[in-house]
Order: structure tokens, then C-alpha cells, then sequence
């Protein structure tokens, strides 16, 4: 079964809040019957936040964050996917956690961000918490989601991994930091993943100006479903494609595991 996509390039604004901003594009998104609409890194934050602001903004997943997009989800009969500033039990950093809700308003899966950027001068090590464990697949109606977020993307291993537990769609909302070749990296690295993995892999970036500002979707033949810099993208994704190309070019049951191991 097919299913529209939706990529949401939201960026800091002093309009509205993010959950007004959530609002706006799912009652658009709903319009455009699309069955799942996806959101950046950094949606939670109203602008560029101290480490400080970081944690204050922080929330736990039964907060007014969640179920504020929870609400809104179940009202447009619409599958969200979305980052916030989770609440570290612990009491250190927050962590960078994606979050999957369903169109009945339930959260139907969570990731916590495990590898942090540091690095061109960026450390999000001083600001977030790192997850320890890849996001577990979520089943939905119509497609098996897998999530990473940002900077995971350069880790092939994650991509893998969620394509083995049999993930069709994968979802990288980030905040791609702009630079020398970086829109290069961002695009290569998401058509990349897709072949090699035989899924659909989107990335949805955040929109603000320091950051490189298009969204992707690919196919798993690495053809590009929809890419540009508008807040509202949106594409037909049929997952059946993903079993033709494993059939087709059956990586997976060639792979030899044995020979992998560098431990």
C-alpha cells in the first residue's frame, strides 16, 4: 500500500510557536491526505539555544511537548515524526530524541540521538546527553519506520541496522550545518544509504540560515522522489518497491558477516 509522505522544513520564527508551526503544516499535510508528515532536528527550539536554555527548555516524553503534537495528530488523522529536548533522568544534558506518534495520538516509538556532532567547531557533547541504543523499527499501516537523526547519517552501520530489522522507510531529521561541500555530503550520503540499503531514505532539514536548508527523498534505486528548500515537501512512496529491489539485487542474503568482524 502506498502512502504520501511529507517533509516539513521548519525553521526558528518569532510568528508562531513550534507547536503552532506542527499545526499549521499538518493541517496542511491532511489536506494533501498524506499519511505521515515528518519534522526537523531542533523543531522543539524557538531559536539558537545556550546549553543553559537547553536543558531549561527540556521536557520528559509525557510533557506538554508530546502530547501537545499528540493532540495534533490525532485531530488531522495524521502519523507525526519529530525531535524534542528530552529530560535527562539523571539529571545531565538532555538528550536529542526523535519521536514517532500515530494518528490516534499514541507515541508509537522513540530514538534517542547516539551519536553527537563534534566537530568544524560544533560540540554537541557539551549540550546533549548521547543515546545508547539504535531506534527499534515502529510498524505503522503502511510502512516499517526506522529513525536517525543528523549526524547519524555519516554512520552507514545505523542504516544498516535498521534495513536488516526490517525497516523500508528511513527518516534523518536534522540540522545539517552549512559549509565546504556540506550540501554535497547531505545529498550523496541520504542517496547512498538508500541504495546500498534498498529502502527509502528521507532527510528533512532544518530550515534556519546556518544550516543547509533542502530536504530529500530517495528512493531504493536512489532516485530522487522530491528535494528542494520549500517548508512543504511531499511525495508518493509505495514500500512494496523496496522488497522488488532486494529481490532484484539481492545484497542482503549475500552479505558474508563472518569477514566483517574487525573486533
Amino acid at each position: 500500500m502506498g502512502f504520501t509522505l511529507g517533509l516539513a522544513q521548519t525553521a526558528f520564527t518569532k510568528d508562531e510557536s513550534p507547536i503552532d508551526q506542527v499545526r499549521r503544516c499538518a493541517q496542511t499535510a491532511c489536506k494533501r491526505n498524506a499519511a505521515l508528515l515528518a519534522f526537523p532536528e531542533n523543531l522543539m527550539c524557538p531559536r539558537e539555544l545556550t546549553a543553559t536554555e537547553l536543558k531549561d527548555l527540556a521536557e520528559p516524553l509525557d510533557g506538554p511537548f508530546v502530547k501537545g503534537i499528540c493532540g495534533i495528530a490525532q485531530q488531522c488523522g495524521l502519523w507525526i515524526a519529530f525531535t524534542m529536548s528530552e529530560t535527562s533522568a539523571a539529571g545531565g544534558p538532555p538528550f536529542n530524541t526523535a519521536v514517532v506518534v500515530s494518528d490516534a495520538g499514541t507515541i508509537a516509538g522513540t530514538y534517542r540521538k547516539c551519536h553527537l556532532y563534534d566537530a568544524h567547531n560544533v560540540r554537541e557533547s557539551d549540550r546533549m546527553s548521547a543515546g545508547s541504543k539504535l531506534c527499534a523499527p515502529i510498524r505503522t499501516p503502511f510502512c516499517t519506520l526506522g529513525l536517525g537523526i543528523c549526524y547519524d547519517l555519516r554512520f552507514p552501520e545505523v542504516a544498516r541496522h535498521l534495513a536488516l530489522a526490517g525497516c523500508n522507510v528511513l527518516l534523518y531529521p536534522a540540522a545539517w550545518h552549512d559549509g565546504t561541500n556540506k550540501q554535497l555530503h547531505w545529498k550523496t550520503l541520504l542517496r547512498a544509504r538508500a541504495i546500498e540499503n534498498e529502502c527509502f531514505v528521507a532527510g528533512i532539514c532544518h530550515g534556519a540560515n546556518r544550516y543547509v536548508g533542502t530536504s530529500y527523498a530517495f528512493d531504493p534505486l536512489g532516485n530522487e522522489l522530491v528535494g528542494g528548500a520549500d517548508e512543504l515537501l511531499f511525495c508518493d512512496v509505495e514500500p512494496t518497491k523496496a522488497a522488488a529491489a532486494q529481490q532484484a539485487m539481492p545484497v542482503f542474503s549475500h552479505r558474508k558477516p563472518s569477514i566483517y568482524d574487525l573486533s
